[in-house]
């Protein structure tokens, strides 16, 4: 390949080399090596793995690499990831040389840079490499540029949040530039042109990826489809036969911030990230060529974006976590950290009661409860009275009255809204395909304009009244809508991409101007901050002993993939769908024991709850009991807000218990334990240590006491001697 990076230059940002230019990657530093006996553990100690853009032995190839993945690129002659490796493990994931990305244009396909004339999809040998070619229909690579990472959205920090998050991520980008070979077809005679994006952060092995298109055509075109990554991947399980039975995609977490209906990272993929069918690899196992091994990241319809001439298009975000093993927890542990790093403000984690009314009165003496106990936040609930959309400059000068007396108690207000599940009526509501059902069963369209005046409506709220949450009940979900809505929507195809832009615009805006939101759907990466832990509603109907060990069940069952932080819990203090008296706490001094268990079962795990009623306490001691809960959470809030390590779930017929971790911290690990049962409980238990970074000695205090000097055995676990009374909880930290 002729001359593509020219003129080197080194720049220094922050601990890193950051190289920009086109002509030759002379000047690039190798990647330092680092033995695998010599590496720390990037889930307790991330901080020696620093990205970096660097040199191989090669001419033409350039890595991008942290020590912990290293993507492997050649750039001549064109541009074609040749190599991925998990560092970590050893395990080469790529088997395949593809394009870099894919486009379809005015209804005319192209792929975006690539190899062809692997003799063998199964694996890639490197003298392979040099005597394959570029495609000449193929995009061409014609520079490219590393740069600082840029935050994806605009992040105000007005909350608690982890020690150490940083926003944008620290990291590298690395930026290929890419040129159609022939122009379009009707234009300037200009090529078009495609810069296909990359990230790769300090301490985790994760890439992001994006594709942008610059439309230099002189004319409108239209983006029909994209696929902004594909990875040929080392195939999970080899099978010969399909016979209907699942089959395991590789060992590789792929999610991106085009999610919707669901809330969990695997249900609200579906939509964009597919693991398909290889019809290039004939030597695999599979007798029928079946095995799913070829990742496609692309939408399932659309977008059918119409560009005009100068303006660009950006395809959503791709993250790729590849995981070193299969341990269930391990696995959990690396997509936690991977939302710490990618989205967080998932880590604000306020303290919130659900006001079951919104008369002044009430919220007034909700507000000064939750000032005098230690709670950050009150929501105005559903069924509350409370009404965003009511636009009035009455309403918003009340609800403005309401927000400044709750600042001036250092509480955070504001309140529920539904967009989904409801009809409006008047051609505003989402037309499905024919046999389709919306999601839930009606919902209005958001290019409507209805849908439209709506979302003024809140913009308006927030920059009026100074109120800083939103409880966003049925988030679009993601439903098509046939009908043409101009100027927004032409139908069909570019609905479900109009919709998205539309709710995330706004989610976007509210995480740039610190409004908090709680949305029971798969946000987080366009900026929502909580989502359910994942629990059923009914559940609350229960008589009280059985919500304790619901509520302790669906915390270890949601935390596998979701921080404590990101997942909230439900109290009824008041009813809740139905159960009378035996389901609610109210009045809540009858009912103390019950109340100060479920406040424990949710604190302990670093999880807030929405506590729902008209008031926090009815008399001294349910107040001191509340305050001390409070109090003694926020005092190990840190390790608390940790990683939560699942040790044994709560079955109602002997202890259960967890252990939050904080190597970072000085409080490395707490460990909680819970008796369901009349009688107490003496137990000895091994609890592992490992994920704390203690090695040999630890000092352990139980229930806050005076610290003893324990040995940690060579396999990183400790025995304790424990003893938790009838119905009640105790902890351990270890420092």
């Amino acid at each position: 390949m002729p001359n593509i990076i020219s003129h080197l230059i080194v720049v220094l940002i922050g601990s890193h080399s950051i190289f920009a230019g086109t002509s030759s990657i002379d000047g690039l530093l190798p990647e330092p090596i680092i033995a695998l006996e010599d590496r720390t553990d990037w889930l307790i100690d991330p901080s020696p793995y620093i990205a970096g853009v660097f040199r191989t032995n090669h001419d033409d190839e350039i890595v991008l690499s942290n020590g912990l993945i290293r993507r492997t690129f050649r750039i001549a002659p064109n541009l074609a990831t040749v190599a991925l490796e998990n560092l970590t493990s050893g395990e080469s994931l790529l088997r395949s040389v593809r394009p870099e990305a894919a486009i379809v244009i005015d209804g005319v396909s192209w792929d975006i840079g690539g190899l062809v004339g692997q003799p063998n999809h199964a694996f890639i040998q490197p003298e392979w490499i040099e005597t394959m070619t570029s495609d000449p229909t193929a995009f061409q690579l014609k520079g490219w540029e590393v740069v600082p990472i840029a935050e994806r959205m605009p992040w105000k920090r007005v909350r608690h949040h982890a020690p150490g998050v940083t926003w944008p991520p620290a990291g590298v980008a690395l930026r290929f530039d890419l040129e159609s070979p022939a122009p379009h077809p009707v234009g300037t005679g200009h090529p078009l042109k495609v810069s296909v994006h990359y990230e790769l952060y300090d301490g985790i092995p994760c890439f992001s990826k994006w594709i942008e298109f610059e439309n230099t055509s002189g004319q409108q075109v239209t983006v029909n489809r994209f696929t902004s990554e594909i990875i040929a991947a080392v195939e999970h399980t080899s099978r010969v036969e399909d016979r209907g039975v699942h089959f395991p995609t590789p060992n590789i977490h792929v999610e991106t911030d085009y999610s919707f209906q669901g809330m969990d990272p695997e249900t609200v993929s579906r939509f964009a990230v597919h693991w398909v069918k290889d019809p290039l690899y004939s030597s695999q196992v599979s007798y029928l060529n079946t095995t799913p091994c070829l990742l496609e990241v692309r939408p399932t319809i659309g977008p059918e974006q119409d560009i005009a001439s100068g303006d660009r298009f950006s395809s959503f975000r791709t993250f790729v976590l590849p995981h070193d093993r299969s341990d269930r927890e391990r696995n959990g542990l690396a997509k936690r950290r991977l939302y710490r790093t990618i989205a967080p403000w998932t880590t604000e984690n306020p303290l919130m009661m659900h006001a079951r009314y919104a008369d002044w009165d009430r919220i007034q003496l909700a507000i000064d409860q939750c000032a005098e106990v230690g709670f950050e936040m009150v929501i105005m609930t559903f069924g509350s009275g409370f009404q965003i959309e009511d636009d009035s400059e009455e309403y918003l000068a009340k609800m403005k009255r309401y927000a400044d007396y709750a600042r001036s108690k250092g509480i955070e207000i504001g309140g529920y809204s539904l967009l989904s599940s409801r009809s409006i009526g008047g051609g505003n509501d989402i037309v499905s395909p024919p046999g389709v059902t919306p999601t839930h069963v009606s919902c209005p369209a958001l290019a409507s304009e209805w849908g439209q005046d709506y979302f003024r409506k809140l913009y308006q709220f927030f920059e009026k009244t100074g109120m800083r949450l939103l409880e966003h009940d049925g988030s679009y979900p993601g439903d098509i809508d046939v009908s043409e809505r101009l100027p927004l929507q032409k139908g069909e195809k570019d609905s479900r991409w109009v919709q998205w832009r539309i709710i995330t615009d706004f989610y976007k805006w509210c995480r740039a101007n610190g409004v908090y939101l709680n949305v029971p759907d798969y946000y987080y990466l366009a900026g929502s901050n909580k989502c359910a832990m994942g629990y059923r509603e009914v559940n609350w109907s229960l008589p009280r002993a059985q919500q304790v060990i619901h509520s302790r069940q669906n915390i270890y069952d949601g935390t596998w993939t979701k921080n404590g932080s990101m997942g909230w819990m439900f109290v009824p203090l008041t009813q809740y769908h139905g159960g009378g008296a035996a389901a609610t706490i109210e009045p809540l001094s009858q009912h103390l024991d019950h109340y100060q268990r479920i406040m424990m079962s949710n604190l302990g795990a670093g999880v807030q709850a929405c506590y729902r009623g008209p008031r926090l306490f009815d008399s001294e001691e349910t107040k001191s009991m509340v305050q001390q809960s409070v109090d003694w959470f926020k005092k190990h809030r840190r390790v608390l807000e940790g990683d939560l390590i699942h040790l044994r779930r709560a079955d109602a017929r002997d202890l259960d218990y967890w252990l939050l971790v904080d190597p970072q911290g000085q409080e490395k690990g707490l460990l909680m334990l819970f008796n369901p049962l009349p009688q107490a409980i003496s137990r000895t238990i091994r609890v592992p240590l490992y994920y704390t970074g203690l090695i040999e000695n630890s000092l352990i205090r139980v229930e806050d006491g005076k610290a003893q000097k324990r040995p940690i055995r060579r396999d990183g676990s400790i025995d304790l001697e424990v003893t938790v009374g009838a119905g009640g909880f105790s902890w351990i930290t270890f420092e």
